[in-house]
């Protein structure tokens, strides 16, 4: 039986990027809050001994324990889903600070196409380009709206990078100017102006100099040590929710962060929330924990998996083409990339940060014309100077044995001789894939695990066919000597892609028939409840998506506000 605890204004499930922005600002407006994270508690002091590769980033230390709780997969609605047992393509963050505490740093904003994505390519070619069963739709908030929590998350987390007008128009620059421009990415800068494009340096959540953000909090600069993606930043340069606005939050005295805290299920009476129930990961009791509003602010997965065990929304059916909880689930389109290996040149590939890169805008959104393609939106072609950790460092070009003297010395020769010109590709929503509970598969807890149903689609496919040209075309620019690229895109596999971003699933939009919130992170069918987090994009642009998680949480956290004072609808 759960112990009932005293009613808070505010609870909030997860204490990542989300819901770490969303309690510093309501905190910071003198409002309780209660945040559970089912992790630990985490700060610099737990990263001092951080570059330790096996631990982290192979037995993935900061991730969600897969033996207690995981998704099942399936590539159709034909196959049976099975359990994913080790990590892949997907990398869930555990503990206070989420995923925000182990991601790389790239901080891009979508562009204005992605906002009305829908309204603009049907303008620009016709009702026929979007094909049927693509659910593809606006967002319900604009580039112009949403440009100013972009802004606000930038001067926060203290973004480095520069201007690139191709992106639409900011109110400011960046807080602080682009890193290190490196050996390594002066190959792709020339390579890339050699063909006409406008390369630029990545925008970067780890600091290119020391800064001190509005909320008063200092950090040190970036040390390029290649320790980021899997890891705490022990020198806080990165940015990241436990070392930015969650101290921000707690210094109020209005945040009751509970770790170990492991939210089972969102309490209903009628349409309303009325709170949560969790349980405490270390003695096993049970708690429930009334409120007025209910956040849910975990990853993509976790959302969507706690609304359908819930019972709030409607879950998607596939066949129906109705509901919108699991729906429009889309994840990154990584093939297409150029490995480019050199005879008689060596870079310095171990140092590194996790968003030390440059890329070129030309083949993003509706940035070129899409008149004779099969496919719509595009790719960031980009190279990255992530840092050559020792243990997992064997790139050698294809046809090489994968174990004897020659791979060991294929492994050697091309140590510090080779780079990589990647594709990283939009991801459109399809009819058949999504999200929903698995029939046969529970947790230790013993609620359903969310199943995830997903496969690349004709339109995956040739964007890759028409990205491959494109990082070939760069590799050859660089004088490559050996060039591998990936032109063809092959099934989805959960344990072997390795980009790690996930969209959809609780989706926001303008029309409550066809998404779950609307541009405040608000439910249609439940006033009450926020739901924050990539799960609210209706598909993956071609960048990474940590920066307009951040956009629409500081939306989310204003709109919070607005419902306490006056209830209601906020749309």
């Amino acid at each position: 039986m759960s112990t009932k605890l005293p009613k808070v204004p505010v609870v909030i499930v997860g204490m990542g990027w989300a819901g770490g922005i969303i309690a510093a600002e309501l905190t910071k407006a003198g409002i309780q809050v209660v945040g559970l994270e089912r992790g630990k508690d985490r700060s610099t002091a737990d990263y001092l001994m951080g570059h330790d590769e096996l631990r982290y980033q192979h037995r993935t230390e900061l991730m969600q324990d897969l033996s207690k709780e995981t998704i099942t997969h399936r590539n159709n609605l034909e196959m049976r889903a099975l359990p994913m047992r080790y990590y892949g393509s997907f990398i869930v963050g555990d503990g206070v600070g989420g995923a925000g505490s182990h991601w790389n740093g790239q901080t891009y904003r979508f562009l204005p196409y992605d906002f009305e994505i829908k309204t603009l390519t049907e303008k620009r070619y016709g009702k026929g380009k979007i094909k049927s069963d693509m659910p593809i739709q606006d967002w319900g908030i604009t580039y112009d709206e949403i440009e100013p929590y972009y802004d606000t998350f930038e001067k926060m987390a203290g973004i480095s990078g520069e201007t690139v007008e191709a992106y639409g128009k900011r109110s400011n620059p960046y807080p602080t100017g682009p890193m290190l421009k490196t050996p390594v990415l002066k190959v792709f800068e020339e390579a890339t102006k050699k063909l006409g494009y406008t390369p630029y340096m990545v925008p970067s959540g780890n600091l290119s100099e020391f800064y001190e953000n509005p909320d008063g909090i200092s950090r040190a600069a970036c040390q390029y040590c290649a320790y980021c993606e899997n890891f705490g930043c022990e020198y806080g340069a990165k940015a990241d929710p436990a070392v930015t606005v969650i101290p921000v939050a707690r210094e109020t005295g209005k945040l009751d962060l509970r770790t170990h805290s492991n939210v089972v299920r969102i309490l209903k009476d009628g349409k309303k929330a009325t709170g949560v129930v969790y349980v405490d990961t270390i003695t096993g009791e049970e708690f429930e924990q009334p409120a007025d509003v209910v956040v849910v602010a975990s990853y993509v997965f976790n959302n969507a998996r706690l609304l359908l065990n819930s019972g709030f929304g409607q879950p998607y059916n596939p066949k129906t083409g109705k509901g919108s909880i699991g729906k429009n689930y889309c994840y990154q389109v990584s093939t297409g990339s150029s490995m480019a290996f050199f005879e008689d040149k060596e870079f310095n590939l171990y140092a590194g940060a996790g968003a030390l890169g440059m890329e070129i805008p030309e083949f993003v959104g509706d940035n070129f014309d899409h008149s004779n393609e099969n496919f719509i939106h595009g790719a960031g072609i980009r190279m990255f100077q992530y840092g050559a950790r020792p243990i997992a460092n064997n790139v050698v070009p294809s046809g090489t044995p994968t174990w004897g003297p020659e791979f060991k010395k294929q492994s050697i020769k091309y140590a510090n001789s080779y780079l990589k010109v990647a594709s990283q590709g939009a991801s459109m929503p399809h009819q058949n894939n999504y999200l929903d509970l698995d029939p046969d598969y529970k947790d230790a807890y013993g609620m359903p695990l969310l199943r995830m149903t997903y496969d690349y689609t004709e339109q995956d496919r040739e964007l890759v066919k028409y990205m491959s040209k494109v990082t070939r075309s760069v590799a050859e620019a660089m004088g490559a000597d050996i060039i591998d690229t990936a032109d063809e895109q092959g099934e989805f596999n959960v344990n072997k892609d390795t980009n790690t971003h996930n969209t959809g699933g609780v989706i926001m939009g303008a029309d409550r028939e066809t998404s779950a919130v609307n541009s405040y992170l608000q439910m249609w069918d439940a006033e009450n409840v926020f739901v924050a987090g990539a799960s609210a994009f209706p598909h993956n642009s071609s960048f990474n998506p940590t920066g307009t998680l951040g956009a629409l949480s500081y939306r989310a956290a204003e709109g919070i506000q607005k419902f306490l004072k006056q209830g209601g609808s906020l749309v």
